[in-house]
């Protein structure tokens, strides 16, 4: 209890925070460890892997937090830009792994994947956007809501198209959502979303009509890749598939308490990865479940709260931003382990296995605990 007081006076730390993340890393290490029946031995120990980058993680947050965000803030450009370069170089100098280069392989280090950073990098530079045309146009008329909707969106195609092609479509997935969600805290009218339904809804109409009814026609435009990964949203859609079946009777069968620490029966791929909460059901059943919910739950309540905090524009955004990507990927990865969405390969925040995005999150973490410490932050526009 002490301990509680001294960080929350002393060096002004959110606990509401600080304490999800540790119940989270737990999680995810107990369940990498528990995956380990069905991991390839040629992985290595993917558990003490995950602990090791929990630990470079907090390294980082502890960076973040004593440099400030202003420091990051101040290079918003070249991060973008740089993550931009990444995705490009990756595309020609990437290793392929499973027909996609989505990764840099580091000899001796591991694999890094660049959209998970760029996430970030797409975030804070949508904020700046956003907080400029705002102190710009106090009361916007539509031509200048069109031109600054254009700008949004040419930031947000760059990154879209270069991580498409590799291809990942889960990171572009994430990309959207986290504009969607930065543009509804943007102020700009309501009838820029109703025409965004309207077109994106002819576009989704067109292509599906092609993918049923003009097979070849979609294929000469968009490759068999695109295909593919069609073919998968509509499996998902017939309720088959060895990872869905084996997920459900994994999870069905675990009842109240699970089947405990590396004794899952059922078998299925991705466990440490894509389909890590099949083995935290089947290892702790409904009512671990229940407890990884409240979880995420106060998590993500923490960040809302935050948000709705007398705090700099800027950040406001950036809040909506981590929000509506830990909602997406949280709903997303528990979704379609359960039947309920399609398999994407998004992966659960925090918990799945992954050095790049669990950095990516921990960054995002220590902006978060930076936002939190004061009401009031000054910052100096550009």
């Amino acid at each position: 209890m002490k301990l509680v007081i001294i960080l929350n006076n002393i060096y002004k730390l959110n606990l509401k925070i600080i304490i999800p993340i540790i119940l989270l890393s737990i999680i995810s290490i107990i369940s990498i460890y528990s995956a380990s029946i069905y991991t390839s031995p040629v992985l290595g120990n993917l558990a003490l892997k995950q602990a090791i980058w929990y630990l470079i993680g907090i390294g980082l947050v502890v960076i973040i937090y004593r440099l400030g965000n202003n420091y990051i803030y101040d290079h918003t450009n070249i991060l973008y830009i740089f993550g931009n370069i990444l995705l490009l170089l990756l595309l020609i100098f990437g290793s392929e792994v499973n027909g996609s280069k989505c990764w840099f392989v580091l000899p001796g280090i591991g694999s890094f994947q660049p959209s998970e950073f760029v996430k970030i990098f797409l975030m804070i530079e949508l904020a700046f956007l956003i907080h400029n045309f705002r102190v710009k146009y106090k009361k916007p008329s539509i031509k200048e809501e069109f031109i600054f909707i254009v700008q949004s969106l040419v930031i947000l195609i760059i990154p879209s198209i270069l991580t498409f092609l590799e291809p990942d479509t889960g990171a572009v997935l994430v990309y959207f959502v986290i504009y969607l969600f930065m543009m509804f805290t943007s102020g700009i009218r309501f009838r820029w979303f109703i025409i965004g339904i309207l077109l994106l809804s002819i576009i989704i109409g067109t292509v599906l009509y092609l993918y049923f009814y003009q097979q070849d026609l979609f294929i000469k435009i968009f490759g068999n890749s695109m295909f593919y990964r069609f073919e998968r949203v509509f499996d998902w859609k017939s309720g088959d598939g060895l990872q869905f079946n084996n997920a459900i009777a994994s999870i069905g069968s675990s009842g109240l308490t699970g089947y405990g620490i590396k004794e899952s029966p059922v078998y299925f791929p991705e466990a440490s990865t894509d389909f890590i909460f099949a083995i935290y059901a089947s290892t702790f059943g409904f009512i671990g479940v229940i407890i990884l919910l409240i979880i995420l739950f106060v998590l993500d309540f923490e960040i809302i709260k935050l948000a709705r905090r007398k705090i700099l524009d800027t950040d406001k955004f950036i809040l909506s931003g981590i929000l509506g990507m830990l909602l997406f990927q949280q709903i997303q990865n528990i979704g379609m382990t359960i039947g309920l969405l399609p398999i994407t390969g998004i992966t659960l925040p925090f918990v799945s296995y992954g050095g790049s995005s669990l950095l990516s999150y921990m960054i995002l973490v220590g902006i978060l605990i930076n936002i939190s410490r004061t009401k009031e932050r000054k910052y100096k526009y550009k």
